[in-house]
């Protein structure tokens, strides 16, 4: 895929973007797609770009990147989009996150037809999430509310919630935008209620350290606001290194002056003990905020809490 100064970039073949097969990660996909033919208009042409869903075992494996399971580390695909909210803090040897997109909104949003807001809920009410964060918050909030697992496409989702098995249910504001399903949100969690997923409503292209012109492509995308917040975020999460059965949250915003604020709470799972504690540092050292933060968090914690049980 040679590049000419002059001429822009001419593929000589595809560039090949990989995607697992879901709706969402569809609609990621294409949107990394549309930004790149913005940037590169020879990018536009029939055939120039092609996307390349991957359906292996690893689909079944939620916390397993594409270059896990194959695609970029063998050379069939030049680039892969992930949610970075799924992409473990280490990656394989060669390999990077390149570009991060624009971050959309990183809140949960908010279904029910018994209340407004998790606070309007009556006493008893059962809210369906498969997410130990999003339970673990609820639970620690409004002890009162009996959380069940509920899991499926969006779709699945509300069908049960009309049904009547669930009086609420939460999903992310970022996904939500991205299928076009916006307005079918009841309200949306403010980050005092609810603290997202670390990395929650960004979007990371990986691809492999060498490949210089995939990198160059990609360059004009990269949104050095999401990026700082979201290293800060997974630099806490590193530290941390919590089981996935731990509830760890984690939501960083830029300030004044070049300043970046980290917001990060651990709970237990039943919402009994949460731990929360909220840095400011220079944006430019964001990384170095995310892990004092975490260092100084886990320095609270129990023992027990970042146990895998």
């Amino acid at each position: 895929m040679p590049f000419s100064a002059s001429t822009g970039f001419k593929p000589t073949g595809p560039l090949r973007i990989g995607t697992r097969g879901s709706p969402l990660a569809l609609a990621q996909a294409r949107e990394t797609q549309a930004r790149l033919v913005a940037a590169h208009p020879a990018l536009g042409e029939v055939g120039a770009i092609e996307i390349v869903v991957i359906k292996t075992t690893g689909d079944l494996v939620l916390d397993r990147t594409l270059a896990d399971v194959g695609g970029l580390a063998v050379g069939t695909i030049d680039l892969a989009v992930h949610s970075m909210k799924d992409v473990p803090t280490a990656l394989p040897d060669g390999l990077e996150i390149s570009c991060m997109l624009p971050r959309v909104d990183a809140r949960d949003a908010w279904f029910s037809g018994s209340g407004a807001s998790l606070d309007d809920l009556p006493a008893g009410a059962v809210v369906g999430t498969a997410s130990l964060r999003r339970q673990a918050q609820v639970l620690a909030r409004r002890p009162d509310l009996r959380v069940v697992p509920l899991r499926g496409n969006v779709g699945t989702r509300l069908a049960k919630l009309a049904s009547g098995d669930v009086a609420a249910t939460l999903l992310a504001m970022a996904g939500l935008v991205r299928l076009g399903l916006a307005d079918r949100i009841t309200g949306v969690l403010d980050f005092d209620v609810m603290v997202p997923a670390v990395a929650q409503g960004a979007i990371g292209i990986e691809t492999r350290q060498a490949d210089q012109v995939t990198r160059a492509l990609l360059a004009p995308l990269h949104c050095p606001e999401t990026c700082i917040r979201v290293t800060a975020e997974r630099a806490l999460l590193a530290v941390l290194d919590g089981s996935c059965r731990t509830p760890i949250a984690a939501h960083a915003r830029l300030g004044e002056r070049g300043s970046v604020r980290l917001d990060a709470v651990v709970l237990r799972p039943d919402g009994s003990e949460s731990f929360s504690l909220s840095c400011v540092g220079d944006a430019i050292n964001a990384a170095a905020l995310g892990a004092a933060t975490g260092q100084q968090l886990k320095a609270q914690l129990p023992a027990d809490i970042l146990v895998v049980p």
